[in-house]
């Protein structure tokens, strides 16, 4: 039988594959699970610092699978909600998770894309809100998460219309961070992930953990937050000094080579 999630880690970055292309890598109860089972042992394991989250061509994620939703052998709400116990369809790990959109994202598997920390699309990419189309309620965080990507007036258009979003769009509104050509999508986000893996982890971890805090948040309260953070940062940082005058340096060559 083939895995339906391909799991593969290099260089301290783990890429999950959604396998199942002759079915668009549509969302089955299986799918979900080990979706979720994978990005989990990523971010347990202590020899990944990043996570890569793509589809096996042509698509990304076609959304919920319809036909096993129809067939009637699986509970409705289970089939399109998957596993309720946290919001979203994927766990909540401290280690980014860059999404590389390699083709049609839709519905359900929008929302997949949506709960990645940045994107980066191939040419390919098409993006579509089609929850009123099927007649189903989006349960992953679509109305929030599309919302603060493109602005609310966007995101009402998407879903009132189901209209599909082209690359060069999505990158306009920004929805996504990149689009690059279709060959060269995964060696993009892997150069991506390479620079994240270069920096302090702990850094990376908390910096990201604090803008999770932040949406939760009023203004005020979000800068009082990250004050707070920094502060705490800081005294908790033995020889923290020493620490960043190597990095200052390490980061000043680096900023002449990608500046040259």
């Amino acid at each position: 039988m083939t895995d339906v999630v391909l799991y593969e880690v290099a260089d301290r970055v783990a890429t999950v594959t959604l396998n199942r292309p002759e079915a668009r890598n549509a969302l089955s109860r299986q799918l979900q699970r080990e979706i979720r089972e994978s990005v989990s042992r990523a971010g347990d394991d202590d020899e990944v610092d990043v996570v890569i989250l793509t589809g096996a061509d042509p698509a990304f994620c076609a959304g919920v699978d319809l036909k096993e939703l129809g067939s009637g052998g699986n509970d409705m709400r289970a089939a399109v909600s998957g596993d309720r116990s946290q919001p979203g369809p994927l766990p909540r790990i401290a280690k980014p998770i860059i999404g590389a959109i390699n083709g049609v994202a839709i519905t359900g598997g929008f929302e997949l894309a949506l709960n990645c920390d940045f994107l980066v699309a191939s040419d390919r990419a098409r993006f579509a809100d089609t929850h009123s189309r099927v007649g189903i309620m989006p349960g992953w965080g679509l109305t929030v998460l599309l919302a603060e990507a493109v602005g609310v007036r966007r995101a009402r258009e998407l879903s009132a219309t189901g209209n599909f979003l082209d690359a060069e769009t999505a990158l306009a509104w920004g929805l996504v961070n990149h689009v690059v050509p279709h060959d060269e999508l995964l060696a993009t986000c892997r150069q991506l992930a390479a620079d994240i893996v270069s920096n302090d982890q702990a850094g990376v971890r908390r910096i990201l953990q604090t803008y999770d805090e932040g949406w939760l948040m009023t203004g005020a309260d979000f800068w009082d937050n990250e004050t707070k953070v920094s502060n705490d940062w800081l005294r908790d940082r033995a020889g923290f000094a020493e620490e960043v005058e190597a990095r200052r340096k390490a980061v000043m060559e680096r900023g002449r080579s990608q500046t040259s």
